[in-house]
């Protein structure tokens, strides 16, 4: 262990800060460890969030009880936002004007949702990502009766679906050919639009939203670039999140560019190459397995690179094995599930389709390198093996 390391300074209250925080202590740190989060709640899971929140079903969606932070000293800090960072003096600038010195920064910020230049600020109109906008559209759930969400990604399906739990007329707008069709393809995106479909949801694919229609200072539909019109009380924008890395800036720690997808820059172990700074999370590209750097958004992926980075910060054996990664989305009664890297196919091979279920294997050149399931748990995870050997092919057969 690493005795120059008194001070870790964690810069995000989310999944990763908190995961981090954690494993430097499991890993005997007895330095101090500051965690800031710019929410006024303590770090709490999202992925209930377009859920089992959003349908009623629970309201606490806590990471750990307020009572683990002062039993494994750890320094909560909320409602407090980094707006620089000075390398050189290693101290980070808070938005009320004081600082605070590290001796190891830990960049985990996490994402903001995007959104469209130019539209009109109405009633009725929302993003996911914080727990307040959370609440916000759920409340507004009660009063809406036709709901329009924009972007058919995972948390815009998944929303969809917990609206018609709710009772809601959907409509989802996707520019791309189908749901998901970023993520996974158009053969798995198909069969998610099925799904859709068969749910009732009004599904318009290769069309995007042009403008919001009002009345007052209230949504009442949205245009389409087709020209026609969807009737609506609540829009929900889906359109992507971006990192939250503008604090960084002039910082001279390394950013890929926007086209890239932005984030932090880092090595393999969450290292960004500047003294003391390190990143990990959704806010972090690290080397990817499709050879280039890049964001991973995934639940798993926060847990994971957080082990990895705190023994390279604190100088211990690298313990962590081979990952392979992992996503999943609750739609309606299906656990979709992801295993491995679908970008690396050139070809995709449905190999089951039984509606509500289905399998679908991604391959390069003849391997299998992902898998994808809907309610398959088993035949999906039973893969992770064959495709740790095939990502990983030089650790495997050591």
């Amino acid at each position: 262990m690493s005795d120059s390391v008194e001070q870790v300074l964690i810069v995000g209250a989310g999944l990763g800060g908190l995961r981090t925080a954690e494993e430097l202590r499991r890993a005997g740190y007895q330095g101090e460890i500051t965690l800031l989060g710019d929410e006024n709640r303590a770090p709490y899971d999202r992925p209930p969030l377009s859920k089992q929140y959003m349908r009623g079903e629970t309201d606490d969606t806590a990471l750990r009880p307020a009572e683990f932070f002062t039993e494994h000293d750890i320094r909560l800090r909320l409602d407090t936002t980094a707006t620089g960072v000075d390398t050189a003096a290693r101290r980070v600038r808070l938005a009320d004007g004081t600082d605070l010195g590290y001796d190891a920064l830990v960049i985990a910020t996490g994402l903001r949702p995007r959104r469209i230049p130019g539209l009109p600020d109405v009633h009725g109109v929302h993003v996911l990502r914080s727990h307040a906008d959370a609440a916000a559209l759920r409340a507004h759930l009660d009063t809406a009766r036709r709901a329009v969400v924009v972007g058919a990604g995972f948390i815009g399906c998944e929303l969809a679906a917990s609206f018609r739990a709710r009772g809601l007329d959907v409509t989802i707008v996707e520019p791309q050919p189908t749901p998901l069709f970023a993520a996974l393809g158009a053969e798995v995106g198909e069969l998610v639009a099925r799904l859709h479909r068969g749910e009732g949801v009004d599904l318009r694919c290769g069309v995007g939203m042009e403008a919001l229609v009002t009345e007052g200072d209230s949504i009442s539909g949205i245009q389409l670039g087709d020209g026609s019109v969807i009737p609506a009380d609540l829009v929900v924008i889906g359109i992507g999140s971006a990192p939250v890395t503008d604090w960084l800036t002039d910082s001279g720690i390394p950013l890929a560019a926007p086209a890239d997808g932005g984030g932090v820059l880092t090595d393999g172990t969450g290292y960004t190459g500047v003294p003391g700074v390190w990143a990990l999370g959704d806010v972090a590209a690290w080397p990817h397995l499709t050879g280039r750097h890049r964001r991973v958004e995934h639940w798993t992926n926060a847990g994971e690179q957080a082990r990895i980075l705190t023994e390279a910060l604190l100088g211990v054996e690298q313990t962590a094995g081979v990952q392979v990664p992992y996503v999943w989305s609750d739609q309606y009664d299906m656990k979709i599930q992801v295993l491995g890297v679908p970008a690396l196919a050139d070809e995709i091979r449905v190999i089951d389709d039984q509606g509500r279920k289905f399998l679908v294997h991604y391959l390069r050149e003849g391997t299998v390198v992902a898998v994808a399931g809907a309610s398959m748990t088993g035949k999906v995870m039973k893969m992770r093996g064959q495709l740790a050997a095939a990502l990983h092919p030089q650790t495997t057969s050591a």
